[in-house]
Formats: structure tokens, C-alpha cells, sequence
């Protein structure tokens, strides 16, 4: 199966006195052999009109003359119409089975050209725009079907096909204009796999043991054997993987099955052992699908990612117990907090970077992408308020067309701060909707850090990623997950997107970044003194701290915390066996870096370059105006053995 990229047209006949319809055959790009795509059309306009119940209907018949066996069934509609989702459509094979083309879809969006594909990116549930009527094919868009079309794989195209649309609520008509029937004939030889996954437990205990099995079969009514085989199943968050057992071998790092052959009429078998790490009243979902196969497919692709096809399976389990939510760490901060209160800044709603003042840390920036479509404009509101009254929070309402698409929030400090924590609001689930993913990481210096998650009622995590699995409201604190970074952080980001439990095509879905608790900068200076012999006009390459030993002594003063220190001021004091070198004063930002030249005295440019000495007395001064996180500078200076 495939969507379609016709080469060329091969032929053109009329097969129907009185019925416009006609077919071209076409050839395929190769997925594992050459197949050949048929186009049916219709093109009898008519009247779509108001009817009770679809008392009254368009119906539309595509006649197939042909013999052969089916491994893919797509259909092209194209008609006019107000409010779209007034409208019914159903295609019937001549062997009896109908599937659901489109079922009161499309809110009050206008007319329809669209090509339906079992392996479009999106269901036509999220087809809410107006369509053009012009010349097709090629249609306008393409998307999946409200039912697969691969309930027609593997039946005989011989007969009648027949298109029925009705007009379910009144008020609104239209006019058909055409529809085109694309039948693809399975290769001579093709291997029908299936895959079965089942689960020792679906209720067991947190700390337990379970196993998953599965089951690779190639139907006995398949014409060829399938080699190459392989199954990919990622093991979930919330399993350990122990061991693995059956046919073949199982890459608990990769979560490939190499299965290998499998001949006609025949199942290979593997089971995995895990132990359980979900808490408690966890419900964990495994996916996994064929991801390769030497030989076509008759209904199925090999590692699109589908879960509607039958080489793919889902089992779940949920672990025993009530979940509560969790209790976040702590936030140390001995120079206190500093609040950033979404009510107390602004936002222009729609806009993808915004910023917040905050006092004792600065201007903070947010930057937000998305690979799906804000459906509600990226703003500050209080639709989710996670059980807080009036309560302002950096709203994200996302529409995706995949669960691998997601949105990305960075949050650049202008200064580290030692420590923060924030919530995020309405991580959860919805059955075939959506399951909420939240991934957080931190940045300090380039060097990454982990965040500390804490789960709400409708959510789990492991590690930095949490994830829903219950539906929360909008309106209580059950979804709420607390982020605590215990350690300097000066870059946050947050991926929200979608777990594996969610359908292929999420529906909408929105979470809420409420405030931030920051721990205020502080400064954490700390000195170093080393030194080392760097002639004694004696010993040649080993000098010797002897008398007339010439002595480089370097002071470091370093800044560990995550403030800027202002006007910072070291001091040495030359005891009285060294004397000191004139002119041997050197900075810079570390003992080995430290090559600006510095005269003693304390005035002139050289005392903001940026870094200041002198020698005054029997003592050796430095100087920076500002020592900002994880910087340091260096005073290196000569002494003379007395």
C-alpha cells in the first residue's frame, strides 16, 4: 500500500453507455515489486440534497471488468457543498464490504476535494478548511478515511463498486461532481504478515515480573514465504527488560526482533521478560510493528508506523493500586526566591517569542516552535487553571498530524540561577484522542541537567519525562506535574508532544506553563594560590627554592556561583624571605592563560583590560569590576628566594 505516484497513463477506454466513467492503468514507484494501480472515475454530476435518516442519496458506481486480487483501494471525491459536515459517504465492494469513507466530518467548512488514504498523515476528522472545486485529479488534499480502506485488500476487484452520499441535516445542498476509484493489484507473489502481541498480566503489581509475547505469522493463503523479517517493539517507560526467549533474536537497546524467514502458513514466536518499574494504578502501553519484510505486503507497510494495519499490536497493563500525586522536592535557596508571575507579565498573543522581567534575574526569553498547528493562538490565559483562580499561564492548544510532531519552549535566563522549580498544568490522556508527553531539560554552561519531575494524579514519569494516561479537567490540579531543578540552570526546555498511546493522528490537545520559583543569583568566590620554581641560575631544567631562586607564584580567583560579583578585590601579601620582581606583574582568566602585562602602579589603562594589579608596600593586589558564573581571573606575579 502506498499513496499513489502515477507515472503514466496507459490507457483510456469508455466502459458505460450512459455512465461517465472511465480508467487508466498506472504504474508505481517499487516497493517490493512493481504494482499496477487502475483508475475508475465517475463523472455524472447531480444534486446532493437535504434527506432525513439518508432517505435520499447520490449513488455513484464504478464497473471493474477485470479479475485480479486487491492490495490497495484509495478514492478520490470531489464536490460542492456548504457545511461539508452535513454529509455521509460510503463505498461498497462487489463483495459486499462497506467501509465509512467520511461520517458528519468538517464543522462548517465548504465543498470537498479530497483523495482518501489509508496512509495519509491525517484523518479527515481534522479537515476543517474550505475546499476548492477544480479540475481534479490530483485532489486538493489527502487524507485517511473515518474507516480503513484496507478491509478491500485481498478481495476480488471483479464488479461493481458502488459510492453512496446523503445529506444528513437540512439546510444546506451541493452538487457532485466526480470521484475517481484507484484499485491496485497485488503482485504474483507477496507474503501476508500479521502480527499478535499478548501479555502475561494486565493487572500485576508494581515490582513484579511479566512477559509479552509475540507472534510473526505469514497466512497460509500467502503464495510466497517472507525472508528478511524483522520486528521492531521498544520496550516502554515503566518496564525493565530481564531476558528474551523463541525464534530469532531480541536488541533490548534497539528493540528489534530479527526474525529472519517465515514460510507460508507459519508463526514465529518470541517472548520478553520484564520487571515492572511503573508505580502505582500505571497503565502502560507496548507497541510494535513489522518493521521489514524482503517481499510485498498484501494489506500492510513495514514500518510506517501505522496502528491500523495487521502488522502491528498494542497490549497494555495497569499496575494494581490508587496513584497519588507525588510530593516535589524542596527548593534550597539561601538567598531567596524571586517569582515569575505570568499575571504580572505580557504576551502578544499569537507571537511564537515573548519575554518577562523579573526582578533579581533580568529579562528572561521565550522562544516556542511547534510542528503542528496552534488551533487557539500561543497566548497568556486562564482556560487551564490546574485548580487556581484567575491564574495566568503560558497557554499551548496544538493540533498534530502525528504523535512524533511536537512543540519546543526554551526559557534563556540572562543569568544562572542555583536553582528553580515551575508546574505545568493538565498533563493527561484522552482514549483515542491524545496522551500528553512532557520531556524537561536544563542547560548550565553548555553542560546539561536533569531536572527532578513529580508526578499529578492523571500523569506518571521516569526520569524527565512525564506522561498522561488519565483524562484530568482543565480546571483541577490533577494534571499537574512540578519541575525542580536543584542545581545552577541557565536554559530550560520543555517538548510537549505525544506518547505512544496515542492514536497515529493525535486530536487537539493543550497544557498550561504555569509560573516559575526562582532561586536568586548568588556569587560563590573562592581563591587558589600556586607557585613554582622557575629558575635558580644552578640546576638547569630542576631548579631549587634556594637563595637568589627566582619563584612564580599565581593567585586564582574563581566564581562558582551563579551571580555576577562586582568589583571583586584580591590581595597577597610577599612575606619577608621573597622579594618581590618588579614588572613581573601579569592577568588574565586562568594561571596558564595569564599574559597581559600589568605595570605596579594603580592607574592607567592597564588597569581595566580587563583586569587590574599593582604592588604597593609588601603586598600584590588584583582587581576585576565584575566576575560573572563560572568565571575566574588569574594574578600571576614573580618573587625573588632571600
Amino acid at each position: 500500500m502506498g499513496s499513489l505516484s502515477f507515472v503514466k497513463a496507459a490507457l483510456l477506454r469508455i466502459i458505460a453507455p450512459f455512465a461517465a466513467v472511465i480508467f487508466a492503468v498506472f504504474l508505481l514507484p517499487t516497493l517490493a515489486l512493481a504494482q499496477t494501480v487502475t483508475q475508475y472515475s465517475n463523472t455524472i454530476t447531480g444534486n446532493i440534497v437535504d434527506s432525513t435518516n439518508c432517505s435520499t442519496t447520490v449513488t455513484r458506481t464504478f464497473s471493474v471488468g477485470t479479475s485480479f486480487t486487491l492490495s490497495d483501494v484509495d478514492l478520490g471525491v470531489l464536490l460542492s457543498h456548504t457545511y461539508r459536515s452535513d454529509l455521509r459517504i460510503t463505498l461498497t465492494s462487489p463483495a459486499g464490504t462497506t467501509v465509512q469513507i467520511m461520517t458528519n466530518t468538517g464543522a462548517a467548512a465548504d465543498n470537498l476535494n479530497v483523495l482518501y488514504d489509508d496512509e495519509a498523515a491525517a484523518a479527515i476528522s481534522s479537515h476543517t478548511s474550505n475546499d476548492t472545486t477544480g479540475a481534479v485529479p490530483p485532489y486538493q488534499r489527502t487524507f485517511r478515511p473515518t474507516s480503513i480502506l484496507n478491509a478491500f485488500d485481498g478481495q476480488n476487484a471483479l464488479g461493481n463498486w458502488t459510492m453512496v452520499i446523503c445529506d444528513s441535516i437540512a439546510a444546506d445542498i451541493g452538487t457532485f461532481m466526480r470521484a475517481d476509484l484507484y484499485l491496485t493489484q497485488a503482485p504474483a507473489n507477496y507474503a501476508d504478515l500479521s502480527l499478535a502481541k499478548t501479555v502475561s498480566n494486565a493487572t500485576p503489581a508494581s515490582g513484579n515480573a511479566i512477559s509479552y509475547t509475540l507472534s510473526a505469522t505469514n497466512s497460509a493463503s500467502s503464495p510466497s514465504a517472507a525472508s528478511g523479517v524483522t520486528v521492531r517493539d521498544v520496550l516502554p517507560f515503566g518496564v525493565t527488560f530481564v531476558s528474551a526467549t523463541g525464534f530469532g533474536s531480541y536488541n533490548s537497546s534497539t528493540g528489534i526482533w530479527t526474525v529472519g524467514s517465515i514460510p507460508v502458513g507459519t508463526t514465529r514466536t518470541l517472548t520478553i521478560n520484564v520487571t515492572i518499574t511503573a508505580g502505582l494504578g500505571t497503565t502502560i502501553q507496548n507497541d510494535a510493528e513489522i518493521s521489514a519484510s524482503s517481499i510485498t505486503d498484501l494489506d500492510s507497510i513495514p514500518g510506517n508506523n501505522s496502528t491500523n494495519e495487521d502488522d502491528d499490536a498494542e497490549v497494555s497493563f495497569t499496575t494494581t493500586g490508587t496513584r497519588t500525586a507525588g510530593t516535589p522536592p524542596t527548593l534550597f535557596c539561601p538567598n531567596g526566591t524571586t517569582l515569575l508571575d505570568w499575571n504580572a507579565q505580557s504576551w502578544t498573543s499569537g507571537s511564537p517569542t515573548g519575554t518577562a522581567n523579573v526582578a533579581n534575574i533580568g529579562t528572561i526569553g521565550f522562544n516556542v516552535t511547534t510542528q503542528g498547528t496552534f488551533t487557539i493562538p500561543l497566548q497568556l490565559n486562564a482556560t487551564i487553571t490546574g485548580g487556581t483562580t484567575g491564574q495566568n499561564s503560558l497557554y499551548q492548544n496544538v493540533e498534530y498530524t502525528s504523535r512524533t510532531q511536537t512543540t519546543t519552549t526554551v526559557v534563556t535566563l540572562p543569568t544562572a540561577v542555583p536553582g528553580t522549580q515551575f508546574t505545568i498544568f493538565d498533563v493527561d490522556y484522552a482514549p483515542n484522542d491524545f496522551a500528553d508527553k512532557m520531556t524537561i531539560t536544563g542547560s548550565y554552561n553548555g553542560a546539561s541537567v536533569t531536572p527532578t519531575l513529580t508526578n499529578g494524579i492523571t500523569n506518571y514519569v521516569f526520569g524527565n519525562v512525564a506522561i498522561g494516561d488519565v483524562t484530568a479537567s482543565d480546571t483541577t490540579n490533577q494534571g499537574t506535574v512540578v519541575a525542580t531543578f536543584s542545581s545552577p540552570v541557565d536554559t530550560i526546555t520543555i517538548v510537549y508532544g505525544n506518547h505512544t498511546t496515542a492514536p497515529a493522528d493525535p486530536d487537539g490537545q493543550a497544557i498550561a506553563i504555569n509560573d516559575f520559583t526562582f532561586c536568586n543569583p548568588q556569587t560563590a568566590l573562592s581563591v587558589t594560590k600556586l607557585s613554582n620554581v622557575v629558575g635558580d641560575g644552578v640546576s638547569g631544567s630542576n631548579p631549587k627554592s634556594v637563595p637568589g631562586a627566582i619563584v612564580r607564584y599565581c593567585v586564582l580567583v574563581s566564581n562558582s556561583g551563579s551571580a555576577t560579583s562586582s568589583n571583586v578585590v584580591a590581595t597577597d601579601s610577599i612575606p619577608a624571605n621573597l622579594t618581590f620582581v618588579p614588572g613581573s606583574l601579569l592577568s588574565g582568566t586562568s594561571c596558564a592563560a595569564a599574559a597581559t602585562a600589568e605595570d605596579d602602579n594603580n592607574s592607567g589603562g592597564d588597569e581595566t583590560d580587563p583586569f587590574g594589579m599593582d604592588f604597593a608596600g609588601n603586598v600584590v593586589t588584583g582587581r576585576a569590576a565584575s566576575l560573572g558564573p563560572a568565571a575566574s581571573f588569574a594574578m600571576v606575579f614573580n618573587a625573588t628566594v632571600n
